[in-house]
């Protein structure tokens, strides 16, 4: 599956589109709105992708966002106009990536209990493969063919391999009975679950910024197109590399504690690396260890969904979960570019921050979970002691 490899690649494009005039009176935040509208795009109609993937099934839904995806970057090639770069590549590529990403993000979390993490870990190290050689070769493919030719080929090789990914996928609905409810009301009277969306809402803005911003920054520091491409890939070796070893630890401990730490890891890095770089080989290093924690919300999220309210639930958690981030993921570029200051010395200070002090705020709501978890384990325990005491 690659509908976020080709999100993770649009970094590429925004540091090309930053450097160059392409449209009439455009602005880099005329740029920022596209990457959050890819995001936005994806999860805003999460309960009607639901519901469809219910009625019709997923290999029906998911084929229409093979379509939207190919048809939006095969679009986005020809655009003449700002608006045209909007509807194709924001918001075509966008519906695609939900309609392809929501109905297999509870499929795994289906087939394990025990490696429930370290298999989904496993799943997002092909995110991280399939966005490093997305980010070198869209990086490659603009230098030598063209920003044109370079979003159809994109288009090409997107269209063949989810086609051939999602006609072998298999789900276990009818032995674990789903009821893939769009929106379940019930959900939201709980804290723990008020507490999850809440983390997964504030860590977004952070992840936005820096998945987006690096390879601009790059370009900042007065690194070359090339070297801003590596940070982008990078980034995404990281993710391989990463994402696994995150999963072992999720089996291993216990999944809400990891996360919540992970989430504290990606704040402290912001301020301990990001913030004094200066020149390429920080920039790399930061770049390649933050990129294989940066996405712990993806990474963590269908099995913190299914601890907390079963695989039976998790659909429907998924699909609010999905709504929660629309706002952050729209609008977090946007804000990290206008607090760029572009003609100051540390152009990108005020926007390190900015990724810096969310993840720590995200980590602070995943650290309240955490401890009500424990609470109502412990519990959860002393019931059943006294239980057995009885007998």
């Amino acid at each position: 599956m690659l509908p976020r490899e080709w999100l993770h690649s649009y970094g590429v494009y925004l540091s090309y589109y930053l450097s160059n005039a392409l449209f009439p009176s455009s602005t880099p935040l005329s740029y920022a709105f596209i990457g959050g509208l890819n995001f936005s795009a994806a999860m805003l109609p999460s309960p009607l992708i639901t519901l469809l993937t219910r009625l019709y099934g997923k290999h029906a839904t998911m084929s229409l966002g093979i379509l939207f995806q190919a048809l939006g970057y095969s679009l986005a090639s020809i655009s003449t106009r700002l608006w045209h770069l909007y509807l194709s590549q924001g918001v075509l590529v966008g519906l695609g990536t939900g309609f392809l990403y929501i109905p297999s993000t509870a499929i795994l979390s289906q087939w394990f209990e025990r490696k429930r993490s370290l298999a989904n870990g496993i799943a997002a190290a092909g995110s991280g493969v399939g966005g490093a050689a997305f980010a070198w070769g869209t990086g490659a493919m603009i230098a030598s063919l063209g920003v044109g030719w370079a979003l159809r080929v994109t288009a090409i090789i997107g269209f063949v391999a989810n086609s051939v990914a999602t006609l072998m996928m298999r789900d276990r609905n009818k032995a674990i009975q789903t009821p893939q409810l769009a929106l379940d009301g019930r959900l939201l009277r709980r804290l723990d679950v008020w507490l999850l969306l809440g983390w997964a809402f504030v860590s977004m803005l952070g992840y936005i910024v820096l998945l987006f911003s690096l390879a601009d920054f790059a370009r900042a520091i007065g690194l070359s197109s090339g070297q801003a491409t590596t940070i982008v890939g990078l980034l995404n070796v990281g993710t391989a590399v990463g994402r696994p070893v995150i999963g072992i630890w999720s089996d291993r401990f216990r999944r809400v504690d990891v996360a919540a730490i992970l989430t504290a890891v990606n704040g402290v890095a912001c301020f301990a690396f990001w913030l004094p770089a200066r020149g390429f080989g920080l920039t790399a290093f930061f770049a390649l260890f933050v990129g294989g924690i940066l996405g712990v919300f993806w990474m963590t999220i269908g099995p913190l969904c299914a601890e907390l309210v079963g695989l039976k639930d998790m659909p429907s958690l998924l699909s609010v979960s999905w709504l929660t981030v629309v706002l952050p993921s729209t609008f977090s570029e946007v804000i990290g570019l206008e607090l760029r200051r572009e003609n100051a010395r540390f152009p990108y200070l005020y926007t390190q921050i900015y990724a810096g002090v969310t993840y720590l705020v995200a980590a602070v709501l995943m650290t309240a979970l955490a401890v009500l978890k424990r609470r109502q384990n412990s519990k959860a325990t002393n019931f059943l002691v006294a239980a057995v005491e009885q007998k």
